[in-house]
């Protein structure tokens, strides 16, 4: 999955990827209408930004949608992203978070190896890592965690070792602390 570093300044961390470009996180309030999503797609790759993560969900107004976009490259191309996320007549407002204090999480579900030998041993790491089992099988068991990016991160390591079956995960969603509103 993702090799990410993680640099903590103050009370903020700044994640970077393989290739040492900060990874953004970018919040967009948009029409809620076909093609929203695709235009704001385009935008990116035209640049040669690559989307780590993309997550869209609705917001208290059934008329526009939240994204929020984690994404890897330089930042002089994020600039101009930004500046024409921002012209799109379906964009509202888009704003990069990177390096606020925010309240973000993200879930995953990961499937693993559980032969019957290893199993309570597996379900003890599973415990001491905070993740829930969600379904117990003859074979595998089924966790699921919520928390930080690099919390994830570190239990799919943590559990590498027995062999990982399947791994699906949210991508990250955020918000701004206090009485401000994210988008």
């Amino acid at each position: 999955m993702s090799s990410t570093q993680t640099y903590v300044t103050g009370t903020t961390a700044t994640a970077i990827d393989p290739i040492g470009h900060k990874k953004h996180t970018i919040s967009l309030f948009v029409n809620n209408k076909p093609g929203v999503l695709i235009r704001i797609a385009l935008l990116f790759a035209r640049r040669g930004y690559n989307i780590d993560s993309l997550v869209v969900s609705p917001s208290t107004d059934e008329r526009f949608s939240i994204m929020t976009i984690t994404a890897s490259g330089d930042e002089k191309v994020l600039d101009q992203i930004l500046k024409q996320l921002n012209k799109l007549v379906d964009v509202v407002h888009a704003t990069d978070h990177t390096g606020e204090d925010l309240v973000q999480r993200e879930l995953a579900l990961i499937k693993v190896n559980c032969k019957p030998e290893e199993r309570a041993e597996l379900l003890q790491l599973a415990h001491a890592l905070q993740c829930q089992t969600v379904d117990l099988s003859e074979t595998s068991i089924t966790l699921e965690i919520t928390g930080k990016t690099e919390k994830l991160d570190n239990v799919e390591r943590v559990l590498q070792r027995y062999g990982l079956i399947e791994l699906i995960r949210t991508g990250r969603v955020i918000m701004v602390r206090g009485d401000r509103t994210t988008v």
